[in-house]
């Protein structure tokens, strides 16, 4: 299994065909998803309700999105994953965005990097 790149995704989108994805947090259910043939996988924010216990997402640090991401992709080396960037990780500064993006990539493997705001962040997307 060849993983898809977002150009991959773009003639899937192009063409009708569905994507198949899921959110994991830990390396067996990323090694699960892998195995069944999941077209990507999100290590969302919400790991902080599911995997750690809070009562909301604000809580999550970039270090606990990190060290998921990290074991998410251990478990699905050959899937397309996209890692959350958490409260207060891109709201500051372009270059806060930046430098947290980045570290996505760079620690943790992650093929995209997800951000919520719509028209309020575009500056933070170009950046």
């Amino acid at each position: 299994m060849s993983k898809k790149s977002r150009l991959d995704f773009m003639k899937m989108k192009e063409k009708g065909e569905p994507v198949a994805w899921i959110t994991a947090y830990d390396f067996p259910t990323a090694s699960f998803a892998e195995q069944a043939g999941m077209d990507m996988i999100l290590v969302g924010d919400s790991l902080g309700m599911v995997l750690l216990g809070y009562k909301g997402t604000v809580p999550v640090t970039m270090e606990e999105c990190i060290t998921c991401c990290k074991a998410v992709r251990r478990g699905a080396p050959n899937t397309f994953c996209i890692g959350d960037m958490p409260f207060m990780s891109y709201q500051i500064s372009d270059e806060d965005a930046v430098y947290n993006a980045g570290r996505f990539l760079k620690e943790a493997d992650m093929d995209a990097v997800k951000l919520e705001g719509g028209r309020r962040v575009i500056t933070r997307i170009k950046a």
